[in-house]
């Protein structure tokens, strides 16, 4: 006679059942890791332009993982190379729909200022026509975050049409004080409306005093010649430098590379400024981890510049073989390229 001995199948199941629950608990948390570098010979076309390149220049990107759960969270917590962000960190408090029209706007001001710098440095023709002021960000305790938007585009204050920042601060400067107001005429989803605002002082050190938010220029570009940028599946301003630098290569008979994997990082503005970005340790491990030669990178210009400082510090940690090249404007990435020997 045989005798069967009865298995507890309880506890087993339990567990599977406490794992499965798991995987449904979301986190508030995102995963930053190294991403790739990416040719963009392939993504611009610049009409009548020079398209042979013994080298190449690239984009950085940084992987962006959603934590939508606690074994992704912990997965964060063991890999190399990986910062681990709250997600109120990377949005704010703006809503889904104010974060996406930030970004299709950085994305769109990054294309034409780099449009406009590379066309600038080759000594070709352009024409800008400033639509408005964009508004990037309001302060967290302005009185501006009851009447606008991040997204919104002011046209006018006080009935002066104003479309460049530079103007709108000065006419501030100039003409209120603390607690004086202002009407604005703003364009928001197409929609023309008005909004009072008041003033606020910026600096408790200074007179000065504004309405509180980040202003940046809405503006597009006109140049000598058709030039098609991809840029589908890129978000930010961050490729700008770059961007501007192969945009010029296709524009002069020189070929800039010289053989040379080049990467690189930094925004960049009409007048060929470069500007610090975010995450720069991740794209310099990318471009070694992908062979770049040389990594352009933001140089450090005020006290609150981190990204010349925290790239180097990355690459003697890491014994990376990476020429970094700290730039703060897109001309001294041009001289340092035409000082270089061609790579043998």
């Amino acid at each position: 006679m045989v005798k069967h001995k009865k298995i507890n199948l309880k506890i087993p199941l339990l567990i599977m059942l406490l794992l499965i629950i798991v995987a449904f608990i979301p986190t508030p948390y995102y995963l930053y890791q190294p991403g790739s570098i990416e040719a963009l010979q392939p993504k611009i076309k610049v009409e009548d332009g020079y398209t042979k390149e013994d080298g190449s220049f690239h984009l950085t990107t940084i992987l962006s993982i959603k934590a939508m759960n606690p074994y992704i969270l912990a997965y964060g917590l063991v890999a190399p190379h990986t910062d681990i962000v709250e997600a109120e960190d990377v949005k704010g408090d703006l809503t889904d729909q104010e974060y996406n029209r930030l970004l299709e706007f950085m994305m769109k001001n990054s294309k034409q200022n780099a449009l406009v710098a590379g066309f600038k440095q080759a000594g070709e023709e352009v024409k800008i026509e400033y639509h408005g002021i964009f508004v990037s960000a309001i302060l967290t305790d302005s009185p501006a975050k009851n009447a606008l938007q991040v997204g919104d585009v002011i046209t006018s204050i006080d009935g002066i049409k104003m479309y460049e920042a530079t103007e709108f601060i000065s006419y501030i400067e100039q003409n209120k004080k603390e607690g004086d107001s202002a009407t604005l005429t703003i364009s928001r989803g197409g929609e023309e409306i008005k909004k009072t605002v008041e003033m606020v002082k910026l600096d408790p050190s200074t007179s000065k005093v504004g309405i509180g938010i980040v202003p940046e220029e809405d503006f597009t570009a006109t140049v000598s010649r058709e030039v098609e940028i991809e840029s589908d599946d890129i978000g930010g301003p961050s490729a700008g430098l770059m961007f501007s630098l192969e945009i010029l290569n296709q524009l002069i008979a020189e070929d800039l590379t010289k053989g040379y994997k080049i990467a690189g990082t930094g925004t960049i503005d009409h007048n060929g400024n470069v500007g610090q970005i975010g995450g720069i340790t991740h794209k310099i491990t990318a471009a070694y981890e992908d062979g770049a030669d040389i990594f352009f990178a933001p140089k450090d210009i005020t006290s609150y510049d981190r990204n010349e400082q925290e790239v180097i510090a990355e690459v003697e940690k890491n014994g990376y073989e990476v020429d970094v090249v700290p730039v703060a404007t897109l001309s001294q990435a041009v001289e340092y390229l035409e000082g270089l020997e061609e790579k043998s």
